[in-house]
């Protein structure tokens, strides 16, 4: 089986990337909705848009092919006959309670769009006034519901395509997702991996969303073909990793033989593992030095075909540690925000150590971000900016907001 998925690595070339173009769904924000769907700030969608754009031009411009997740999920509703009745199904069924009440009517007004249309208005959601027909009569749940109730959530989350699901070597990790308002993002990869006809028998599974425990994209750092890392956070639990390991481990076709476990606290400032730490060259990574003492690191090594492994933990620096698994004499770690505590502090909270890597060596970061893009400069690392007044709203920068799907090997 020839795969779809080929990324062995953090840094190598990028070849071919999924995105997600924010939409409307971000103009179903609220202050009283933020909490409950993970913002801290309403993003200007206009602006917003304007940036994303500009950000996938930035990864066209240096040899990336840009592919979105709503052209993908339509191709594949349309791929099979029974796929978007099957989609809409799984679609309400993982709504909540409001939308299993309005069942009937939420398939009846799905049935009559368009697969393009299906996508997007289940990225938008949808609002009892968006929804309902005003009445006097009706189930209680109706009547008692208020116009900017949600029938059916927005999934405004969604533009950081990194989390619903992780490319590890040749196959794929799909997430399950820590908080319930963003398990129905996992839906679009499924019937993308199910039904597509460029996916459709060509991704292998580490990790399913339906599994128990769980775990989340942006906690997955691929840092050769032989090391993983992955986050032991907020949004990711141990017993996850122990069987995101074992998978690979027990795949004859994967390389994969060290799974680094490296936790951080379990707070939404550092949400995920990248949102502290990525790499950006062969060695050298960025690091927000505000936790750096926190980052314990335990190493999952495979010891057998069956997928066993043992666990150790490590009292070592972080760059010890890295060097030695990565077979280098040492690694350089360079702090988000310079050794200025406040600064540190900032940029980090605006994603300065969410670089994405589009080459070994070349990065492309939030331009707000600007001590951190000058320490990396002085460094010898190529920087490529880009606007981040609303996007960064999101709390998510540009690694967040990609999934790589192919990069060239080291």
């Amino acid at each position: 089986m020839s795969s779809a998925i080929q990324v062995h690595n953090e840094i190598g070339k990028l070849k071919k990337v999924l995105l997600h173009r924010p939409g409307r769904e971000l103009e179903q924000l609220s202050p009283s909705s933020l909490a409950d769907l993970l913002f801290d700030d309403i993003p200007y969608l206009d602006v917003a848009q304007q940036e994303h754009d500009e950000f996938a031009q930035v990864l066209r411009d240096n040899g990336a092919e840009v592919l979105y997740l709503t052209d993908l999920a339509a191709q594949a509703l349309k791929a099979s006959p029974s796929a978007k009745e099957q989609f809409v199904k799984e679609l309400i069924g993982q709504s909540g309670s409001i939308a299993e009440r309005y069942r009937n009517e939420l398939t009846s007004f799905f049935s009559s769009m368009t697969e393009e249309e299906v996508v997007g208005q289940a990225i938008v959601g949808l609002t009892a006034a968006q929804f309902n027909p005003p009445e006097s009569t009706g189930p209680l749940c109706r009547l008692v519901s208020s116009d900017a109730d949600f029938v059916m959530p927005p999934m405004p989350n969604l533009y950081f395509t990194r989390d619903p699901f992780a490319s590890v070597g040749n196959r794929v990790s799909h997430s399950h997702m820590r908080y319930s308002i963003r398990h129905r993002e996992t839906i679009f990869s499924k019937y993308i991996f199910d039904y597509h006809p460029d996916f459709v028998d060509k991704v292998k599974f580490c990790y399913k969303n339906h599994w128990p425990f769980y775990i989340e994209g942006g906690d997955i750092l691929n840092l050769n073909e032989k090391v993983v890392a992955v986050g032991l956070s907020q949004r990711t639990y141990p017993e996850a990793i122990e069987i995101f390991a074992k998978n690979l481990f027990a795949d004859e076709e994967s390389t994969v033989d060290t799974v680094l476990a490296v936790e951080i606290p379990h707070v939404r400032a550092y949400m995920h593992l990248d949102t502290v730490f990525t790499q950006v060259d062969y060695d050298k990574f960025t690091i927000y030095a505000g936790i750096q003492k926190d980052m314990q690191v335990y190493a999952l090594k495979k010891i057998d075909a069956s997928g066993d492994f043992v666990a150790e933990s490590y009292k070592a620096p972080l760059d010890k540690v890295l060097a030695k698994y990565l077979g280098l004499d040492k690694v350089m770690l360079i702090n988000c925000g310079g050794l200025d505590s406040v600064a540190s502090a900032r940029e980090q909270w605006n994603d300065a150590a969410n670089t994405l890597a589009i080459a070994p060596g070349v990065v492309v970061c939030y331009n707000r971000n600007n001590i951190t893009n000058r320490r990396l400069r002085e460094e010898g690392i190529t920087v490529l900016e880009i606007s981040s007044s609303e996007l960064s709203r999101g709390r998510g920068g540009p690694r967040c907001m990609s999934m790589p799907l192919i990069r060239s090997r080291l």
